[in-house]
């Protein structure tokens, strides 16, 4: 039995491995969190699966619907508290101010994307019209190279935050 190829044209070309500190973030919401962010990850992908039943042994079947796991991130608070309160805000924003005033602020006015300055509808991915542009963000992660030249940018499309630890 021979191999298509030699061992020797089965190497990988680069040897370096990919380093889990040479990265930016940027995330139009919070531009005071790309300086200071000091991790942030790919999230993860998985398939669902499920089994056929037969009468000796359950078959696995490929699963039809992909999740995505998290986009976390975190980042040294800066001596003003500047990026922890935008973050703070956003959230309150989103999810149940104290007033409804509180919710139009953040909306019209906190916001990078103010809803006063859409012109035209946004949609997410599969086309579904995005209720309220400012609540949601684009980012993106751009990994860089051991000498800092970007290899991938991975843009993330109407993200909003869901947890702030402490």
């Amino acid at each position: 039995m021979t191999t298509a190829q030699s061992p020797i044209a089965r190497q990988p070309e680069q040897l370096d491995y990919a380093s889990p500190t040479q990265f930016r973030f940027g995330i139009h919401q919070l531009p005071k969190v790309e300086f200071n962010t000091v991790s942030a990850n790919l999230p993860g992908i998985s398939v669902d699966t499920s089994a056929m039943a037969t009468p000796f042994k359950d078959i696995p079947i490929m699963g039809e619907k992909a999740t995505f796991e998290n986009l976390s991130l975190s980042f040294i608070v800066d001596e003003y508290l500047e990026n922890y309160i935008s973050l703070h805000n956003w959230m309150t924003g989103i999810s149940f101010p104290q007033s409804r005033s509180q919710f139009s602020t953040f909306r019209d006015t906190t916001s990078n994307t103010p809803a006063a300055s859409r012109t035209e509808t946004a949609t997410d991915v599969i086309g579904q019209a995005i209720p309220d542009r400012s609540m949601y963000s684009d980012a993106f992660l751009m990994i860089l190279s051991n000498k800092n030249n970007p290899i991938v940018e991975v843009n993330f499309l109407n993200i909003f935050p869901i947890s702030l630890s402490a």
